[in-house]
């Protein structure tokens, strides 16, 4: 068996810097093949995350909102004529519901997001052949997967990005339902290398918890990072809001637990178990204040790179491993520690 690893296991070694500030790095990048962003951070296309607040933020800031497609196609007509060629709608390989998404594409979508909790598949292929064979100047994002030939698969099917994860993020519940799922960092790593290859985005999608991981991620070949849980956090997201006991809090969850399904469908779909979560927690502040954070993040971690760009922290990066005393001594302790004895 080989070894494996999250971000927790892993470490960047700094870099020569011969960049004088930390605003002079670039942080452009591609979210698909043929479209860029500004900054390579997207918030997930969940229906407590992305909404038309959230929407307004990602694109002020130079990113692209991706919508969900849980809900009503009149809502998504909606969505499309508000927003046109700045954003992305989302489909599950349905093959009864093909015709709208075509009819979305037709209104000035910019593409489509096909979402599979299992998207190396026969199905998924099929899904991406027949919409690029109807709208080949449309982009296609396809996933999820976790592993090289999986992504290649994709790319080979015609995918113009692809997202990577299975079971890392907060309200997902996979990998303990089912023993399966590659940790996340190995993940990302492991299909960048057929990434660089073919040219075709990666997007990580799951486990980014801050600008560490995403700077981690970024280097290990991602050209973006996709958030969920932290968005859902935010003042704009689409998530639920409520007071508990002076706290604000926000309801997010995943798509696949029982509380979704029983929204969506009515009841947990027969013959499935939950493979997620819902929780509430509270409220972090704005959109803005958690893009700053993380986009500023990064283009520290650009300097301690060494890097101008993205691509250029992949060029240089050097990882090591290391153990779980590595995250102890890395973060802050405000507290007086007991001087041991002679």
């Amino acid at each position: 068996m080989k070894r494996t690893y999250t971000f927790d296991d892993i470490a960047l070694v700094p870099q020569f810097n011969n960049v004088p500030s930390r605003t002079a790095p670039c942080t452009e990048t591609w979210l698909t093949k043929d479209k860029k962003i500004a900054i390579p951070l997207i918030a997930s296309n969940m229906d407590s995350v992305i909404g038309e607040e959230l929407a307004d933020v990602l694109l002020k800031n130079g990113s692209m909102p991706i919508f969900h497609r849980f809900t009503s196609f009149e809502d998504q007509v909606k969505w499309v004529k508000k927003f046109g060629e700045k954003t992305f709608i989302s489909s599950g390989v349905i093959e009864s519901r093909i015709d709208q998404t075509r009819q979305l594409l037709d209104l000035g979508a910019a593409g489509v997001c096909i979402d599979v909790a299992h998207g190396h598949s026969d199905r998924m292929f099929k899904y991406i052949e027949e919409l690029k064979r109807t709208h080949p100047d449309r982009d296609v994002i396809a996933g999820n997967v976790c592993t090289p030939m999986a992504y290649h698969d994709l790319v080979n099917a015609g995918a113009d990005a692809v997202k990577v994860g299975i079971g890392p993020g907060a309200a997902c519940t996979t990998r303990m339902v089912t023993g399966f799922g590659v940790p996340q960092f190995t993940a990302i790593y492991e299909c960048a290398q057929i990434a660089e290859k073919l040219r075709i985005p990666l997007i990580a999608d799951g486990g980014i918890r801050t600008s560490r991981d995403m700077v981690l991620a970024l280097a290990a070949g991602a050209s973006s990072v996709m958030i969920g849980k932290l968005f859902a956090l935010t003042e704009e997201s689409a998530a639920p809001k409520r007071d508990n006991a002076g706290t604000r809090e926000a309801k997010y969850r995943g798509q696949a637990s029982e509380d979704f399904q029983t929204d969506y469908y009515g009841a947990l779909k027969e013959r499935t178990v939950a493979e997620g979560i819902n929780f509430w927690a509270p409220v972090s502040g704005t959109a803005q204040t958690l893009i700053d954070t993380f986009i500023w993040g990064l283009r520290s971690g650009l300097t301690y790179g060494g890097a101008r760009s993205i691509k250029e922290l992949q060029r240089k990066a050097e990882f090591v491993e290391v153990t779980a005393t590595y995250i102890q001594e890395s973060k802050p302790r405000p507290t007086k520690e007991p001087i041991a004895e002679v």
